[in-house]
C-alpha cells in the first residue's frame, strides 16, 4: 500500500470538522462535500510548509467558499416551493463524541441570519474559533465580528435547547408519537404534543407536503386525524429509529409510498416541533438506509 503523503494526511485529519462546518453553513450535505473537495484542490496547490496553522487556513478557505455559495443559495431558497428544511443528517451512535451542540431546530433558526452573521456565530460560538481569526476570515475588524456574533446569538437564542432530551426519553417519545399518529389514537397524540406545537414539512415541490407550517395542538391533531381517515393504503413502514441532527425521530415509507424523515423537538416531556422532510433530493442517506434493509425491497 502506498503511504499517504503528509499533506494529504493533514487534510484528512481536518476533513470531518470541515464537512461539519460546511454543512452548518449551508444546510446541505452534498454542497458541503463539494465545498470541502474544492478546499482540497486549493490545499494541493499550496506548499504546506508556508502555512503555519493548517486548521485555521482550511477553516478560513471553507468558510469563504460557503459564503460565496450562500449568495446563490439565498436566491434559490426564495423560489423554493413550500417550507425549506436543512438536509437531515443522521447522528452517530450515542457513544460517539458530540461534534457540536446544534440541533435541527437551531439550524432552521440560522436561516434568519445573514451569511456573515451565520459565519461569525458558527465559527466563534459553535466551533470555538478565536475572535481575531474570525475577523481575518470574514475580512472585518474584531469589533464588527463581535457585533455580528452578538446579533446572531440574539436571533437564535430561543432555538437553543434549554433542557436537552436524553436518548432514552427521546426514543420513548418518538416511538409513542409514531404509534399514536399512525393508529389514530388522538387522546395519546394529544398527550404527547405541546399546546403550541408546530409541524413543518419540506417536500420541495417534488413530494406532497404542507406548504405552510401547521401551528397549534388542535390543528396538528386534526391533521393526523384527517390523514388516518383519508389515506386507506397500507400503513406506514418503519425503516429505522434514528437521531436526526440532535433530535429523536425515524425514517419511514408513508401511506402514499413516499420516503420521509420525521424529527421531533421535545421540551418538558412534550413535542414542541415536528420536522418532516419528504423532498427526495434531501433523502439520499435515508434512501441508502432503506435499500439496505432486505425486508423493504
Amino acid at each position: 500500500m502506498k503511504p499517504i503523503d503528509p499533506s494529504t494526511e493533514t487534510f484528512e485529519q481536518h476533513r470531518p470538522r470541515l464537512l461539519r462546518l460546511a454543512y452548518r453553513m449551508l444546510g446541505s450535505s452534498s454542497e458541503a462535500e463539494d465545498i470541502v473537495q474544492e478546499a482540497w484542490l486549493r490545499w494541493r496547490r499550496v506548499d504546506p510548509r508556508d502555512i503555519e496553522q493548517p486548521a485555521a487556513w482550511l477553516a478560513r478557505t471553507v468558510t469563504r467558499l460557503c459564503l460565496d455559495t450562500l449568495k446563490s443559495a439565498r436566491a434559490r431558497r426564495e423560489a423554493y416551493v413550500g417550507n425549506w428544511l436543512p438536509e437531515p443528517i443522521f447522528e452517530p451512535e450515542e457513544t460517539a463524541p458530540a461534534l457540536d451542540d446544534l440541533t435541527l431546530s437551531l439550524m432552521v433558526a440560522l436561516e434568519r441570519l445573514s451569511p456573515l452573521e451565520r459565519a461569525a456565530f458558527l465559527l466563534h460560538d459553535v466551533f470555538g474559533t478565536p475572535l481575531a481569526e474570525v475577523a481575518v476570515t470574514l475580512g472585518r475588524d474584531a469589533a464588527a465580528v463581535r457585533q455580528l456574533a452578538a446579533r446572531a446569538r440574539k436571533h437564535v437564542q430561543d432555538a437553543r435547547p434549554r433542557y436537552p432530551v436524553t436518548r432514552d426519553e427521546g426514543d420513548r417519545i418518538a416511538r409513542a408519537f409514531y404509534v399514536a399518529s399512525n393508529q389514530g389514537d388522538l387522546a395519546d397524540l394529544r398527550s404527547l404534543l405541546a399546546d403550541a406545537v408546530v409541524l413543518t414539512a419540506d417536500g420541495g415541490g417534488k413530494s406532497h407536503a404542507w406548504l405552510r407550517p401547521i401551528v397549534g395542538l388542535d390543528h396538528v391533531v386534526r391533521l393526523f386525524a384527517g390523514l388516518n381517515r383519508k389515506l386507506t393504503r397500507e400503513p406506514p413502514v418503519l425503516v429505522e429509529w434514528v437521531w436526526i441532527d440532535g433530535l429523536p425521530g425515524y425514517v419511514s415509507y408513508e401511506r402514499d409510498g413516499a420516503l420521509q424523515t420525521t424529527a421531533l423537538e421535545i421540551e418538558n416531556g412534550r413535542i414542541v416541533s415536528i420536522f418532516i422532510t419528504r423532498n427526495p433530493d434531501k433523502l439520499v442517506a435515508a434512501t441508502d438506509m432503506a435499500t439496505s434493509r432486505p425486508s423493504l425491497h
